[in-house]
């Protein structure tokens, strides 16, 4: 098995098909879109395929270490960081193959008016062995 990070965009990739944003939708496709994401993973907890996955408020900073005694600095947020990374689903599939269809059927999640997105989603295998080092 391979663990394998699916990233939801809302912006920093191609345009989906149905680019209608988020915060332009009714109650009801909000609800339809979320729906289907549960379904989604309910359906790859059944298989064993599904490890973790979470949507990320919109609300954000970066935080950076500034020197021994002194307090952490922190800025933004920064909306091209915000407006990127709406969501992650992590799965544990067999193969790469496999990680790019479910990766595809999660892009069809419906957005407005019920349509499917067809959003671009970033598939990131885990790292599972140290990179090597060559000279």
């Amino acid at each position: 098995m391979a663990k394998y990070l699916l990233l939801k965009h809302y912006r920093g990739a191609p345009a989906a098909v149905n680019d209608v944003p988020m915060d332009r939708w009714t109650p009801e496709e909000i609800s339809a879109h979320v729906q289907y994401m549960n379904d989604f993973a309910a359906r790859l907890e059944k298989t064993g395929e599904f490890v973790d996955g979470q949507a990320l408020a919109p609300d954000g900073a970066w935080v950076r270490y500034d020197g021994e005694g002194r307090p952490p600095v922190t800025d933004g947020p920064f909306a091209e960081t915000k407006d990127l990374v709406a969501g992650w689903m992590v799965i544990d599939v067999d193969d790469y193959e496999r990680a790019v269809e479910l990766a595809g059927e999660l892009s069809a999640a419906p957005g407005a008016g019920g349509k499917p997105i067809h959003e671009w989603l970033e598939l990131r295998p885990f790292l599972t062995a140290p990179p090597t080092v060559t000279e």
